[in-house]
């Protein structure tokens, strides 16, 4: 059984992830899931807990699901490309790596890849006007490598991670192929009122908003939405933590904010007056954003002061943590040969210790604030109490 992987956040799953998992299908014999925790990329809660998600991704085509923890979700495009692919190659069973992009041919992404890997790569970005923002500075210095068109691929979301993918896949030794899928329906974050597939980012506000979305989004999305939104399940939100985040930061140091991952060059005085100044996070990001930091970055530095996510995470997971499979998944898991410990229930972690209980506990720790997001907010211990998610047994 041939097997591939995707690295995702399914936040919520559309159907352009439905698309993608079905060519997943067509191509493979098993397809297993690298899903983000119930914190995401863009410093915010999920707007589905990361049960919801594995359980979505199950029913439409995945048969693993695996969790990348948290310093690897809430990190940039090139530390969340190399935690997750770190998860798939430490399986021992996945074949390839497949991921969507704007692109839809991995030749030119590739030869990103290894421009931005080569020895000629700092050289080139030593010549390009050091004011400038670092994404452009970065697609500057590539278009010397590798020419206009190619390095132009760098404006586009999808592509500028599955380029990250690919680096990581170079980084860590190879072993995974990989192929590119051309992304479906409306653009990363881009609106598109009429069109049949929406973006996540406009599924997730129609979502908010009560709208009418029989035919946007996939059923399986849709009534396990109405089935927790009528327990006060969903959605998570943001805005019930602000008032805890904003005393979070105003009670960090200079030195606390300098410990925070991907902070430098004095940020964290910017950070530290920032949180002195600011009275809701729209002004603490405003305050802090400027053409090198910019507002993603700034929102993810936020959301990792507040869950206490510091820079002396390992560099990959130490672990691989199930949430969920099918009977297919299970029979992935009889046939892997994993080159880091499996963990299935809670109790594995406690065996394992060290490390990878560290991170569990922090895992956990920040479950039991993303369960103050939530509508009718959820007591502590999720973690501990929720079991394994199965589909198809």
């Amino acid at each position: 059984m041939k097997v591939c992987a995707v690295i995702c956040e399914l936040n919520p799953l559309h159907k352009g992830h439905q698309a993608l998992f079905a060519h997943a299908k067509s191509r493979f014999g098993g397809l297993v899931c690298v899903l983000s925790g119930n914190f995401v990329q863009r410093g915010e809660p999920a707007i589905l807990d990361k049960w919801a998600r594995a359980r979505l991704a199950l029913e439409s085509g995945a048969d693993l699901v695996l969790e990348l923890p948290l310093p690897w979700a809430l990190a940039g495009a090139e530390r969340f490309a190399a935690g997750g692919v770190a998860l798939a190659r430490a399986l021992g069973c996945v074949d390839t790596l497949l991921f969507g992009s704007e692109e839809g041919d991995i030749q030119p992404l590739w030869q990103l890849a290894r421009a931005l890997l080569s020895p000629e790569f700092p050289q080139a970005l030593q010549q390009v006007e050091p004011t400038l923002p670092f994404a452009r500075r970065r697609q500057r210095a590539a278009a010397h490598l590798v020419g206009e068109k190619t390095a132009a691929l760098l404006e586009k979301p999808n592509c500028i991670l599955g380029v990250e993918y690919l680096k990581a896949i170079l980084s860590q030794g190879g072993g995974l192929k990989a192929e590119t899928f051309p992304r479906q329906g409306a653009g990363h974050d881009m609106p598109d009122p009429q069109g049949p597939i929406l973006s996540a980012s406009q599924a997730r506000e129609l979502l908010r908003q009560g709208a009418e979305l029989t035919g946007r989004l996939p059923q399986a999305t849709l009534s396990l939405w109405e089935e927790l939104r009528a327990q006060g399940r969903c959605p998570a939100s943001l805005e019930r933590l602000e008032a805890a985040v904003l005393c979070r930061l105003r009670s960090l140091t200079v030195e606390d904010f300098a410990a925070l991952p991907d902070v430098s060059e004095g940020l964290e005085n910017r950070l530290y007056q920032a949180a002195r100044q600011a009275g809701s996070l729209e002004e603490f990001y405003a305050l802090v954003k400027s053409k090198r930091y910019s507002h993603a970055r700034v929102r993810r530095l936020c959301m990792s002061a507040f869950l206490g996510v510091l820079r002396d995470a390992p560099c990959l997971p130490p672990y691989l943590r199930v949430l969920g499979m099918t009977p297919t998944g299970r029979e992935i898991l009889r046939r892997a040969q994993p080159s880091l410990p499996l963990a299935l229930r809670t109790g594995d972690f406690q065996k394992l210790g060290g490390e990878a209980l560290a991170l569990f506990e922090q895992e956990a720790r920040a479950d039991d604030l993303y369960a103050l997001s939530l509508p009718a907010p959820l007591p502590c211990g999720q973690d501990y109490t929720q079991g394994l998610i199965k589909v198809g047994f």
